[in-house]
């Protein structure tokens, strides 16, 4: 698994080796959800602040078509990632 550098730490975040830049998640959330400019997937750059936030992220994880984004949290685990 590997998480885009610019990822906000939290509950929700992208695995961009499963990720194929479609933008569903730009779409069902675009206030926390970006694409990135040189093709390494999407990544979330702001964890949901409201309940409306995160409503569209639950959307963008359930219309991801290769369930890149995870909604578990576990970004927190992983030791490559600071």
């Amino acid at each position: 698994m590997e998480i885009h550098p610019l990822s906000a730490k939290g509950k929700y975040y992208v695995d961009v080796e499963t990720c194929t830049w479609c933008g569903m998640c730009e779409v069902e959330a675009p206030e926390n959800f970006k694409l990135s400019v040189n093709y390494e997937g999407a990544y979330v750059f702001k964890q949901p602040e409201t309940s409306q936030e995160e409503e569209q992220c639950m959307s963008a994880l359930d219309c991801c078509p290769h369930l890149a984004i995870l909604g578990d949290g576990k970004i927190k685990n992983i030791k490559n990632f600071d």
